[in-house]
């Protein structure tokens, strides 16, 4: 280190007290309390000074590791030794020891140590703008904090310094005061409902439809465990007043989804030609079945069949349960299209664009894979 070879002993030894005798190496291990304090309070001594508390290791400890360590002692006998598990000494050596040399130097480990300890510490988030970018990007684009997380996981398995855990992005989230993530968070929720609505008994209502329904314990088993693509669950959902609708149409398999503008019009015709013009757009291999429920917007669903070759299944009353994917997917659509608005003023180009979004968004469901990406992995299998 370029200096005397006495500073230096001095320096390893202790320096010389104000009565003139040096104070050398604790010649036994200090003593280590049989309940260690807290390690978020440190004691103070009657002089004023404030000394760390015994829960961590010492500079004396530290320099009897380093001593024992050059020793050839391993961690459960330096442990023994110092009054320490083992786990700690072990700990210890691999946290600390000098980067360059890979060899523990006591009073460089007593610094790190140091200045890891200060509290608050910044956040992963906040600490790597590469990450931080990446998230707001997948929050913009309305994923949630889970897919966001197991996204990143999943798309770069070998950089773990992009790996998050969901409930650290929700801290980032909630606590404003961080500037982790810039985000507006709703505190009411969804539906914006605060009390159960209730509802009439569904074994009083009457056949709605002159054309006979069939219903969906009718549908066939390869509907009802997703196995084989196809098959769509559809609804609409309704703007203010009732004067004006969009619908919504789920694919079973791969949650894929597809919005029919219908406009100030929710009519059977008008619904039936909207359905029409949107599923014949799909390969027919994609067009096995669909099931709705008993609105008076499907009493046009035989003809609707005739033009497609695609059966119509309709739910039990008020069993929403039965067409689960499109229930979910229209309380996601209820962040882009707010109960009590005018639904009419959305054109199909951004009905197009926020199913486009929705399509590339992560699903646990899916293995964090999108919708878009089991569809045209379907597409591609079969062309």
């Amino acid at each position: 280190m370029g200096i005397n070879r006495r500073t230096g002993h001095r320096w390893r030894q202790g320096r010389a007290s104000q009565t003139g005798r040096k104070a050398g190496r604790p010649s036994a291990p200090p003593s280590c309390p049989s309940v260690p304090e807290s390690p978020s309070s440190d004691r103070l001594p009657a002089g004023g000074a404030r000394v760390p508390s015994t829960w961590f290791l010492s500079q004396d400890e530290r320099l009897l590791i380093a001593d024992l360590a050059r020793a050839g002692h391993g961690p459960r006998e330096i442990g023994r030794r110092i009054g320490r598990p083992a786990s700690t000494v072990s700990r210890e050596l691999g946290r600390n020891a000098d980067p360059a040399s890979d060899e523990y130097l006591p009073y460089s480990a007593q610094a790190r140590a140091d200045a890891r300890r200060p509290r608050p510490k910044p956040g992963k988030i906040a600490a790597n703008p590469e990450l931080r970018d990446r998230i707001q990007d997948m929050l913009d684009d309305r994923c949630s904090p889970e897919q966001a997380s197991n996204r990143l996981r999943r798309d770069h398995p070998d950089q773990p310094e992009l790996h998050v855990a969901h409930e650290t992005i929700y801290q980032a989230l909630y606590v404003q005061g961080r500037g982790e993530l810039r985000r507006e968070l709703k505190a009411a929720l969804r539906t914006g409902r605060t009390q159960r609505k209730p509802r009439g008994n569904g074994e009083q209502r009457q056949p709605r439809f002159t054309t006979p329904m069939v219903m969906i314990s009718d549908r066939p088993a390869e509907a009802d465990d997703r196995a084989v693509p196809g098959h769509w669950e559809g609804d609409l959902i309704i703007g203010e007043n009732g004067a004006s609708a969009i619908g919504t149409l789920v694919e079973r398999s791969t949650r894929y989804v597809m919005l029919v503008h219908l406009g100030q019009s929710r009519t059977a015709e008008h619904v039936r030609d909207a359905l029409v013009t949107t599923i014949t757009t799909l390969p027919e291999h994609l067009r096995r079945s669909l099931t709705w429920d008993q609105g008076a917007e499907m009493a046009r669903h035989h003809e609707f069949s005739i033009a497609t070759n695609m059966p119509v299944y309709f739910c039990d009353p008020h069993a929403p349960w039965q067409r689960g994917s499109n229930e979910n997917t229209n309380g996601l659509l209820r962040e882009y299209f707010p109960k009590g608005t005018d639904l009419s003023v959305h054109t199909p180009d951004h009905l197009t664009a926020v199913a486009a979004q929705l399509n590339r968004r992560p699903r646990k469901t899916l293995g964090w894979d999108t919708p878009a990406e089991r569809l045209t992995k379907l597409l591609t299998e079969t062309s």
